[in-house]
């Protein structure tokens, strides 16, 4: 598939659309307007690879719709150089707007097809520099701690420990917590000890599950 005048023109509908919805963050919008989102989906959904909504991507997994990327990725307020851990690699996607947005990424799946799938689309896009791991999400990525943002793009019963461990003192982490819906909390690292939170929105994500497949 190539990106054609066709889908630039989709992309900027869909960034208006997402700035009406409330997106206000520019340098988000502008890193989604760029990258070509139809080239993380199977062709199949390619003609609607720009309307705002979830669509499969294969292992009971979505790529989720614009408006949730580009509202968590508004939250984690990412600066250039960053080190950027999210759990839940995907179709990608997400890596690929931190990547944009210039953060040194440290992307995380579950499942070895997809993230080998991954992997090959963000090296065809030009963004081979994001690391991609075939991990179990809730132990994180120990050694390359401490992270100054994390993202977790599944609903987790609880937030895991271990990435709490893993931010960086000052870091923020974002992700959805609960069972059938969820709450999109924002984290905060203050201190060793002390973490600030704060639940921003209700949000429907696939299941954070532990383990690798």
């Amino acid at each position: 598939m190539e990106d054609t005048y066709r889908h630039k023109g989709l992309r900027r509908q869909l960034i208006a659309d997402l700035r009406a919805k409330g997106i206000t963050d520019e340098q988000v919008l502008a890193a989604m307007e760029e990258l070509p989102r139809h080239l993380f989906l199977d062709k199949t959904f390619e003609e609607w690879a720009y309307q705002d909504k979830a669509f499969p991507i294969g292992n009971n997994q979505t790529i989720s719709q614009p408006h949730t990327v580009a509202f968590m990725s508004a939250l984690l307020k990412v600066e250039k150089r960053m080190k950027v851990l999210e759990v839940g690699t995907g179709s990608g996607y997400q890596a690929a707007v931190l990547a944009k947005l210039g953060a040194r990424v440290y992307t995380m799946e579950r499942h070895k097809e997809l993230q080998q799938t991954a992997k090959r689309v963000l090296e065809n896009i030009g963004l081979g520099l994001v690391r991609t791991f075939y991990r179990d999400g809730y132990k994180g990525l120990a050694e390359y701690a401490p992270f100054d943002r994390i993202i977790v793009t599944a609903g987790a019963p609880a937030v895991p420990d271990a990435l709490r461990q893993q931010l960086a003192i000052g870091g923020i982490m974002v992700i959805p917590v609960g069972e059938t819906e969820q709450q999109m909390f924002r984290i905060q690292r203050i201190a060793v000890e002390e973490f600030q939170e704060e639940v921003i929105g209700s949000f429907k994500f696939v299941p954070f599950v532990e383990g690798t497949n």
